[in-house]
């Protein structure tokens, strides 16, 4: 079996594009990852997720504990053949959704006791039940279980967790153990503090990692703090290993980033956009739900060349919103998730050919222009 490995391919300013080569396939960086949280990219077959450019899809630990169960999964021989997704496959570890979602969380040394949010049963997590999860789910990548406070919070709070997140992360590590083929990647926490990230950062380095993510942002600081903290928080983790910002973000969000030096990203907006008349377009958001599309023949982005782009106009994407026809999740998602796609494969090529300032100009200028007759 081919081991897990990463390798730099051209760097522009601190942004970079190489590729990630896992036994279930390469993952091309920087990459955006669509989220599957229950083991499917909301209103897409898996095939049609791939058709978008996609190399890689995210799936949640929390919510395939609670059903239909690691277990059960398993048994029916991995996640990878029981969502028909042959390629590589990254896990969260659940301790976000224990913050965001579970009811009457307790959190110890030992883990997080919480009750589900779908029943009402009381369940356990630690690192170790974590890693046995996703081991049984058979991740490609595997996350490190970690604690997540909300932000804003005072820095006591936030060293506080940042240091059990650290203690996990060893704990993690020894029960992960040797996974030929798989990853295993820590979690940097400490908030907006430079110290406790960079604290953090050297644990991590400490005990040792396949890739790091940057986590705790996107958790209400907004755009102008989470680029601050980006200036300085991917510097502090090895270069020479995948960087992944969980759960960003929006396509500013995304560029900023990869800007910054981040390889991965994650977000629900996509496919959550698609569902509620939300497109995303080389030059901004349209709300296909407007009166102002009922007559438009015109396509959601005539620079598009997916489905919903080719083949059908915003009259009708608006006709079927308004009628809430489920063909228009399927194809505002899959537009979505195109221009996502398309906008990673643009900022590799910028990269690799050392003009990504030049690319980010654009893309700010053209979302600047806006939509014809949105205004």
């Amino acid at each position: 079996m081919s081991t897990f490995s990463f390798s730099l391919n051209a760097t522009d300013g601190r942004a970079r594009t190489g590729v990630i080569s896992t036994p279930r396939g390469d993952i091309r960086t920087p990459a955006f990852m669509p989220v599957g949280t229950a083991a499917t990219v909301k209103a897409m077959m898996p095939e049609s997720v791939r058709a978008t450019g996609a190399d890689i899809l995210l799936g949640n630990t929390y919510h395939l504990m609670l059903r239909p169960t690691a277990e059960r999964i398993n048994a029916l021989g991995g996640l990878h053949k029981f969502m028909n997704w042959e390629r590589p496959i990254l896990t969260d570890s659940g301790g976000f959704q224990v913050m965001s979602l579970a009811e009457l969380r307790k959190l110890t040394e030992e883990g997080v006791t919480f009750k589900s949010h779908i029943d009402g049963s009381k369940h356990e997590l630690t690192p170790e039940r974590s890693m046995e999860i996703q081991k049984l789910l058979g991740s490609d990548i595997v996350m490190c279980f970690d604690e997540c406070p909300a932000l804003p919070a005072d820095r006591e709070r936030i060293a506080e967790s940042m240091r059990l997140s650290m203690r996990w992360a060893a704990r993690s590590k020894d029960a992960f153990g040797e996974r030929p083929g798989h990853a295993l990647f820590g979690i940097q926490q400490g908030g907006l503090e430079e110290d406790l990230r960079a604290e953090s950062a050297e644990a991590l380095r400490g005990i040792g990692f396949d890739g790091y993510a940057v986590g705790g942002l996107a958790v209400g600081e907004g755009q102008e703090a989470m680029f601050a903290c980006l200036d300085y928080a991917p510097e502090q983790l090895p270069s020479d290993k995948p960087r992944y910002l969980m759960g960003v973000g929006k396509p500013d969000d995304i560029v900023g980033a990869v800007k910054r030096g981040i390889d991965m990203m994650d977000c629900v907006l996509p496919s959550r956009s698609g569902r509620t008349g939300q497109a995303w377009t080389h030059r901004g958001q349209v709300n296909i739900k407007n009166a102002r599309h009922a007559d438009d023949p015109r396509p959601l982005d005539e620079a598009c060349t997916c489905p919903a782009c080719s083949n059908y106009s915003r009259a009708y994407l608006h006709h079927v919103f308004r009628s809430q026809e489920i063909i228009s999740s399927m194809l505002l998602t899959w537009h979505n998730l195109h221009y996502y796609q398309e906008l990673m494969a643009e900022m590799r090529a910028a990269i690799a050919a050392g003009r990504f300032a030049e690319f980010e100009a654009q893309f700010h200028a053209m979302r600047a222009e806006g939509d014809i007759d949105t205004l």
